[in-house]
């Protein structure tokens, strides 16, 4: 109990102390400039040489702030074990072109305003805490330092026991107030140092956005990834054995003639039912992920689509190269889902597809002349809150104009990575 206040008080008391000189780094140059304008104002029209003099602690300021912020960084990291964030910085570059971009960034100015005044600030306060632990440690020791004076002193002053009794009491109260201030000390000055050395609440809400971003992609490629292992595993397994079975059926039937009337129709039913397992296990594939999307794109794909519909479509797909897998798959299943929800819902006799790519934009239009009315919001099954939001996954904007009467034309735009 009674060491728990001092565990880590070393280590603390070390970064206060380390702080001492790099706090004060700038005060001369503080001094410098104060007592150069005291001796320009008066005599400003006398003494112009003077000029020069009082710009130079500005220059030697804007020199060390980025040298002092290293130090601090330096000195959070080795002992209190702590690396402070850095704040976004200007593009690569080097000469005074690239110290200007540094100097117009709002972080540089928060460093030094850390540096030229909240530093003098924090090594006044870093002072009184050491001065603290002095005196309490002088104060805890005073019988040591009484019994290293000469003895004669000591016995011409009998009463230094009743007095060095209350200061020993005193400095064990100091003693174990130190920890606390130091601590609370260190607090303090990770506040400040994380405020005016570390990014600004909105570049950390930025780089917030940008993690949420990449995470979020990965997990969609992850699971893009992850439907067409599904995919293969389905084409490449179960619908071989099923195909396998329906051709054994049918090579049963054909040759086995003299079968009773009863094992044929078994044999017949169990065909057809192996045909449409075949069949519903296609679309189960196609629905996950169509191989033709990978092998040979949007074009070829949003094609397969149309022509399996019962309405005539126009497909027209303009891109000069394809976008990413996951944008690619996004604006497939949107134009699967839309046509689809045509045929069912809109009573259109037909329908017009277009798919072009505008800079780093890739554009999706679903148009028919079906009956309209189309809600986003209604219950009635037509899919529209879900294409929604598979757009929305992938940072794209989605807008349905579906007047009474119709036309319904569906426009989705997609971010297309270079």
């Amino acid at each position: 109990m009674l060491a728990g206040p001092f565990r880590g008080a070393g280590r603390r008391t070390a970064f206060v102390a380390a702080g001492l000189p790099l706090h004060l780094a700038v005060v001369p140059l503080w001094l410098w400039l104060v007592g150069t304008l005291a001796a320009l104002v008066p005599a400003a029209t006398l003494r112009p040489a003077l000029l020069p003099l009082a710009a130079l602690p500005v220059l030697l300021a804007l020199v060390v702030t980025p040298l002092l912020t290293a130090g601090q960084r330096r000195r959070y990291r080795a002992l209190v074990g702590r690396d402070l964030p850095r704040p976004a910085v200007p593009g690569p570059g080097r000469g005074w072109k690239s110290a200007v971009r540094r100097l117009a960034t709002r972080s540089w100015w928060r460093q030094a305003c850390y540096h030229a005044v909240a530093g003098p600030l924090l090594a006044v306060v870093d002072l009184a805490v050491l001065a603290v632990w002095a005196a309490a440690l002088a104060a805890a020791s005073i019988y040591v330092w009484i019994w290293a004076l000469p003895p004669q002193w000591r016995v011409s002053d009998l009463g230094y026991t009743v007095q060095a009794a209350y200061l020993t009491a005193g400095g064990l109260a100091l003693l174990f107030l130190a920890p606390r201030l130091t601590g609370a000390l260190v607090r303090l000055e990770s506040r400040a140092a994380e405020v005016l050395l570390g990014p600004s609440r909105t570049e950390k809400l930025a780089r917030r956005v940008a993690d949420l971003t990449a995470s979020r992609a990965g997990v969609l490629d992850a699971a893009d990834e992850e439907r067409r292992r599904i995919e293969r595993d389905l084409h490449d397994g179960a619908q071989q054995r099923l195909v396998a079975l329906a051709v054994n059926l049918g090579l049963a039937r054909s040759t086995l003639g003299d079968l009773p009337a009863d094992a044929r129709t078994v044999i017949d039913e169990a065909h057809r039912e192996a045909k449409e397992a075949i069949a519903e296990l296609n679309n189960l594939v196609r629905g996950l992920h169509p191989a033709v999307l990978e092998d040979r794109g949007l074009d070829a794909a949003l094609s397969g689509v149309a022509a399996r519909l019962p309405i005539p479509v126009r497909v027209a797909v303009d891109l000069p190269q394809r976008p990413s897998p996951t944008v690619e798959a996004v604006a497939y299943f949107v134009v699967s889902e839309a046509l689809t929800n045509v045929v069912k819902h809109a009573r259109a006799t037909r329908a017009d597809v277009t798919v072009e790519r505008l800079g780093e934009t890739l554009l999706v239009v679903v148009a028919d002349d079906g009956a309209g009315g189309a809600d986003l919001a209604a219950a009635g099954g037509t899919g529209l809150a879900g294409l929604a939001r598979r757009v929305a996954s992938v940072d794209g904007t989605y807008s349905c104009s579906s007047p009474a009467g119709g036309p319904t034309v569906i426009t989705v735009e997609l971010p297309c990575a270079p």
